[in-house]
């Protein structure tokens, strides 16, 4: 079985066609041929292939020799910013949307919900209620809220009630998280910007030793963890030298990195077995981040063309997540 981890997805209900005197709802159409997301007065036109019809993103998938997808949010429709009720509102509708589309398809789809992460014992509660009900693998989180880094004391409700539930908490840039005027040029807000949040959060979370303290967390990281593979060393150094970056975790930094998982998307297949050697070859799950233009439009040859052996090839392009998703693996 192979396995798209990472694949977004707005569901109809969420969209303003459902609802179209809510302005908040995002307005999806179609420009020059390709699908425009506006929402808050700004323009999302970086999608290249579909992001509404379900069916269209399962024969995308098709062509790209994949069998099952793990859907989730577009992260600006996880509502940071909004209300944490009004929030869990609009989380809800996605979710429900989402509970469907698993079950219309229970062999091609499996799915990562939405809570208000703004409210972490609000956000908690409704992991717990979404993991009970078994149709949702977990959640997409943005990886900062309100411009908190998710390694903050005050995520530890969530944080606990992930461990406890066994919930997959997929972690992705909120893609504005550096109000850096360099990065709005030349696209460097995707191509720099997107990673280095991830980057951020995780180091925030390893040295806050979130993964330490809760060892059986299953935490995925969007766009193979950003740069933190490079900055381990400077992870390790500074943990041992600088009282402030070795006051809250114990083992050492790489133990923690290795307690997280990491999607495909390097768009360089030594950079990719790198990756799976230093993480291991049971921590990295193929990801394409469709529809975006950043996407890996063939993630399956790019672990193909790591030269990684059998069986950690095996682990990446489908049995790692299977085993995170409770499915049962058949070989490919």
């Amino acid at each position: 079985m192979i396995v798209d981890a990472h694949a977004h997805v707005i569901v109809p209900e969420i969209t303003r066609d459902a609802s179209p005197a809510e302005d908040w709802r995002p307005h999806v159409y179609r420009e020059d041929g390709r699908q425009v997301v506006e929402m808050d007065g700004r323009a999302i036109r970086s999608a290249v292939g579909e992001f509404v019809d379900v069916e269209a993103i399962l024969a995308a998938q098709d062509a790209a020799g994949v069998d099952r997808v793990v859907l989730c949010p577009l992260v600006t429709l996880l509502f940071g910013d909004a209300e944490p009720r009004e929030a869990l509102a609009r989380c809800r509708i996605q979710n429900a949307a989402l509970i469907a589309i698993v079950r219309a398809h229970p062999q091609r789809v499996s799915a990562l919900g939405a809570v208000p992460l703004q409210d972490p014992p609000l956000a908690a509660r409704e992991l717990e209620a979404l993991m009970a009900d078994g149709a949702l693998a977990g959640v997409e989180v943005a990886a900062s809220v309100g411009g908190v880094a998710l390694g903050d004391d005050r995520f530890e409700p969530f944080w606990d009630a992930a461990e406890r539930s066994g919930a997959l908490v997929f972690i992705h840039p909120t893609t504005r998280g550096f109000p850096v005027p360099a990065l709005q040029d030349l696209y460097l807000w995707n191509l720099v910007g997107n990673p280095m949040e991830t980057t951020v959060t995780a180091a925030h979370m390893v040295l806050a030793g979130v993964l330490e303290r809760h060892p059986r967390l299953r935490v995925l990281l969007a766009h193979a963890g950003g740069a933190v593979l490079a900055l381990r060393g400077r992870l390790r150094h500074g943990h041992a030298v600088v009282a402030a970056a070795g006051e809250r975790l114990q083992e050492p930094p790489e133990d923690s990195l290795r307690r997280l998982h990491y999607d495909t998307i390097t768009h360089d297949p030594s950079l990719l077995r790198a990756l799976v050697e230093f993480a291991g070859p049971e921590r990295v799950l193929l990801g394409s981040d469709q529809p975006f233009d950043m996407a890996d439009p063939r993630p399956v040859e790019t672990v193909r063309a790591a030269g990684l052996d059998p069986e950690a090839q095996a682990a990446v392009l489908g049995a790692n997540a299977a085993r995170l998703l409770g499915l049962e693996v058949s070989a490919r």
